[in-house]
């Protein structure tokens, strides 16, 4: 910081000496921006970059079309625009870059040793518009114009390092929209080519394995590998502790390091993965005040840490305060924002959510179309389809829950098949297809009887078991899934080993894992008494009967009324009693 703020010094006294009509003035002011621009990216003070961007425009008006540093000015004063429009989203300010780096980019033809500069920043404002309206081409255009600016800076190039980064989190963009592996592979690459060349104490350094980071937990989110999901975690701490208060990326490293520990929650169930991810969400929100374009992640990522909270320890206002945070994320996501559909499924699990929980037919509804919304922005060979297949299978297969008309789970089959079907082996969502689709074709085998549909269920869940280890969160859902189809079997087809050594037995062991608090300890009691029911009526011993009523009270008592499961315990602990 001593030799910015020697330069700041050195640059005013200039000045001092060029005042107005000095042909030189225009590089003292010229210096001067550049100064306030670095302060900037250094510690974030928005008046630096104001600063910087006056100053920038001072030294272009002196240096009209003809002068021979115009270009130079052009392409700062570009930069300084590019910057405010990424921290305030006026789109004035990218129009005017635009403009200011294709002036440039015309006074600088093949050849010319400016070239790679305006190339890289008209790269950078394609890039820009593109998270902002999500236009496929603006990014196309972005991974070109970075390509030609990379040629042009060979190994050794002072600015090599910042082509490496600019071009890789691109093909990263592009990768998250078309799956294309040999985009993020590409991305690998270059972010790490970049990292070889910001040495610990370099000021890009941060940036590399920021970079990477996003890398290795877009492979994760394709191919559920946990190493991947590890050591984004490792490279985003890094990552951070290089951008402490004040540093302009400090809300983006904030942000994505909380989604990398909240993906771990979801796999691990470790609350403290949980728990920080709240304090880095809420933090980074801080940073981002009303009006500006990273405030929808920041809400966007503490509806889907209240949500997990919620599926957790069963507290309905945490789903509430996901429904709201949702709505408030998909407000600042409007039509053409390339997180438009991340939202609106986000928001339509917590309506069903909310739907399962209360039984508000509104909440449904409009779940069902928030995913079809979110489906239609995700065409065939859409990375997203699988997660707007799958949320609607559930809604079409809780509305069967709800009104009984068999169509509806017919569809629920359908969708689930189709969102398994994207979901091959590795895909870290498959082990929930598999669980969610055996659950659908459970009920048609209630509704149908046709055996293959439980055969079917049963290889379903036993495969979902297998990627469920012992400390998955997700065992529990295996474990009570295989557990309904043994004792529907028992039902079918009177062996009692289905019922005494294997769905009692599954039960017993899901049950354990959902201690008392657990939202799903309901189902557990419930499905257990059940069986255990069954099982005095074949042998008729009576201290069955009486556990059978014990665990039906309790499955009741957190059954309260306006719980949607409530009239089935009620019939079945009538029928006990």
């Amino acid at each position: 910081m001593s030799d910015l703020n020697e330069a700041f010094e050195l640059h005013q006294a200039a000045l001092d000496l060029h005042p107005p009509g000095h042909p030189q003035r225009s590089w003292s002011l010229h210096g001067l921006a550049l100064c306030f621009s670095s302060r900037y990216d250094n510690q974030g003070v928005v008046a630096d970059l104001e600063e910087a961007v006056t100053l920038g425009r001072a030294a272009l008006e002196l240096r009209p079309p003809g002068h021979p540093s115009r270009d130079v000015s052009l392409n700062s004063l570009a930069f300084g625009l590019g910057k405010r429009f990424k921290d305030q989203a006026a789109m004035s300010d990218l129009n005017e870059a635009f403009e200011l780096h294709q002036a440039a980019l015309d006074l600088h033809p093949p050849g010319h040793p400016q070239r790679s500069w305006s190339l890289h920043g008209l790269a950078l404002c394609f890039s820009s518009r593109y998270d902002n309206q999500g236009v496929v081409a603006d990014l196309e255009e972005a991974v070109t114009l970075g390509r030609a600016a990379l040629e042009l800076r060979p190994p050794g190039h002072p600015s090599r390092d910042v082509s490496l980064n600019s071009l890789a989190f691109d093909l990263g963009k592009r990768f998250k929209d078309q799956a294309a592996m040999s985009d993020l592979n590409e991305a690998f690459e270059l972010h790490q080519a970049a990292l070889d060349l910001h040495p610990p104490g370099h000021p890009q350094r941060s940036w590399s394995l920021h970079g990477l980071a996003l890398c290795f937990s877009s492979r994760y989110d394709n191919q559920g590998v946990v190493a991947d999901l590890e050591e984004a975690v490792t490279l985003g701490r890094a990552a951070l502790e290089l951008r402490p208060p004040g540093h302009t990326g400090r809300g983006v490293s904030l942000n994505n390091l909380a989604f990398d520990l909240w993906k771990r929650f979801r796999d691990q169930a470790t609350m403290c993965d949980l728990d920080e991810a709240f304090e880095l969400h809420q933090a980074a929100l801080d940073l981002h005040p009303s009006g500006h374009p990273q405030r929808s992640s920041s809400l966007h990522g503490l509806a889907l840490c209240f949500s997990s909270r919620c599926d957790n320890q069963g507290v309905v206002s945490d789903l509430e305060e996901a429904v709201m945070l949702g709505r408030a994320a998909l407000e600042l996501r409007p039509p053409g924002h390339p997180s438009r559909s991340v939202s609106l499924n986000s928001l339509a699990f917590y309506l069903l959510g909310r739907f399962l929980e209360r039984a508000v037919m509104c909440d449904l509804d409009e779940a069902f179309e928030l995913h079809r919304a979110a489906l239609e922005l995700h065409p065939s060979g859409h990375p997203q389809q699988s997660l707007s297949l799958h949320g609607l299978a559930l809604c079409f297969s809780s509305r069967y829950d709800s009104q009984g008309v068999v169509a509806d789970l017919e569809e629920a089959v359908m969708l689930g098949r189709a969102a398994l079907e994207l979901r091959p082996p590795g895909h870290p969502s498959r082990g929930v297809s598999l669980n969610s689709l055996a659950l659908y074709l459970w009920k048609r085998f209630l509704e149908r009887a046709v055996m293959c549909d439980l055969d079917e269920a049963f290889e379903l869940h036993q495969a979902a078991l297998e990627l469920h280890p012992s400390g998955h969160p997700q065992r529990s859902l295996s474990l009570h899934g295989l557990a309904l189809c043994f004792s529907s079997r028992y039902d079918s087809q009177g062996v009692v080993a289905d019922l005494e050594e294997a769905a009692l037995e599954l039960h017993q062991a899901a049950l354990e894992l959902h201690p008392s608090g657990h939202p799903q300890r309901s189902l557990s009691l419930y499905g257990l008494a059940l069986c255990i029911s069954r099982r005095y009526d074949h042998q008729g011993v009576l201290a069955d009967l009486e556990e059978a009523i014990t665990l039906g009270r309790a499955a009741l008592e957190l059954r309260p009324p306006g719980h949607p499961a409530r009239g089935v315990s009620l019939s079945n602990l009538a029928v006990d009693l």
